[in-house]
């Protein structure tokens, strides 16, 4: 499954390539992409739980990046 976010207040090209390498190992992310240009990020992932790879990959942020919040874009 397939999901694209807005990340608000992303303003360091370094901290998007530190947030994307920490979430794509996470467990059920298939792939993350993040463009800083647009500040969005692709996320794909396994269908079964989706809700709980998300509120990881949000506490995930928070920890690298506390200024940045992640929405549906």
């Amino acid at each position: 499954m397939k999901k694209v976010f807005k990340l608000e207040g992303l303003d360091c090209a370094h901290c998007a390539a530190k947030i994307e390498e920490r979430v794509t190992k996470l467990e059920g992310v298939k792939s993350v992409v993040i463009n800083f240009m647009t500040t969005k990020m692709t996320l794909e992932s396994v269908d079964d739980n989706i809700e709980e790879i998300i509120e990881n990959v949000k506490k995930l942020i928070n920890e690298v990046e506390p200024d940045v919040n992640m929405v549906k874009a």
